[in-house]
């Protein structure tokens, strides 16, 4: 494996991850972040120069957990995970896009596309840290915060299930139309990342491709306390 983040993420199997996305809707990328590199990430929790706002998740009724948003500039790791995942996943954007018969695109680089968000008042930095102790979970839900937004997200686990925590699985939960909903149960590994959509996402039917809408959240941690990061690429309102 390449030494430094960026090397490490245009090394992926972009092909494979773009097929996974097509056929299921998510990909997971096995331990792309090293152990120490997770540990930084975490060490900036108690960093509150780093954050714009904090989030009691009860009091908004998000669920039982703190996450925080850190402010621009972003940590330097942060900025070359949402710099490096963005083109790769533009190109499965605008094949989705096509799919469900929108003459819209994404730009090809995040500079460019941070700027239609920022031409649309969304100019609040959106990466988060989240943390989860015995008894925490989030509730589905989609991470919308204007009127333009990313398809894709990205979530990384920061320590060590079974060891730092037990429980605290990823949930997919996607609604079909006219049908029952589909649940997806996925457990991370330290420092792997899952991308999923974030608001809907094209399935070939009997008559073409449909629009199917999808919400995501974290189960019950059962001991411990769980560490995540999420990658969102679009600014908030």
């Amino acid at each position: 494996m390449s030494n430094t983040l960026p090397e490490r993420i245009e090394g992926l199997n972009w092909e494979g991850i773009q097929a996974e996305l097509d056929e299921h809707g998510y990909a997971v990328v096995r331990k792309l972040l090293q152990p120490e590199e997770c540990t930084a990430i975490i060490d900036t929790y108690q960093e509150e120069a780093r954050f714009r706002s904090t989030i009691n998740m009860a009091r908004h009724r998000f669920g039982i957990g703190e996450y925080k948003y850190y402010q621009a500039p972003l940590p330097e790791l942060l900025q070359q995970l949402r710099e490096g995942f963005y083109p790769g996943l533009a190109l499965t954007a605008n094949r989705w896009l096509a799919r469900l018969g929108s003459e819209e695109r994404y730009p090809a680089q995040l500079d460019d596309f941070l700027a239609e968000c920022h031409a649309q008042g969304q100019r609040r930095s959106t990466p988060l840290i989240l943390k989860y102790e015995e008894g925490g979970y989030n509730c589905l839900h989609q991470d919308l915060y204007g009127d333009v937004f990313f398809p894709f997200q990205v979530v990384f686990v920061l320590n060590e299930k079974e060891n730092d925590y037990t429980g605290g699985e990823f949930l997919l939960v996607e609604q079909r139309p006219r049908a029952q909903s589909r649940g997806h149960v996925i457990t991370l590994e330290q420092g792997s990342g899952l991308i999923f959509p974030t608001h809907h996402r094209p399935v070939m039917g009997t008559r073409g491709f449909y629009r199917t809408m999808l919400r995501h959240g974290v189960s019950t941690i059962t001991s411990g306390t769980r560490y995540s990061l999420g990658i969102i690429f679009h600014d908030a309102r």
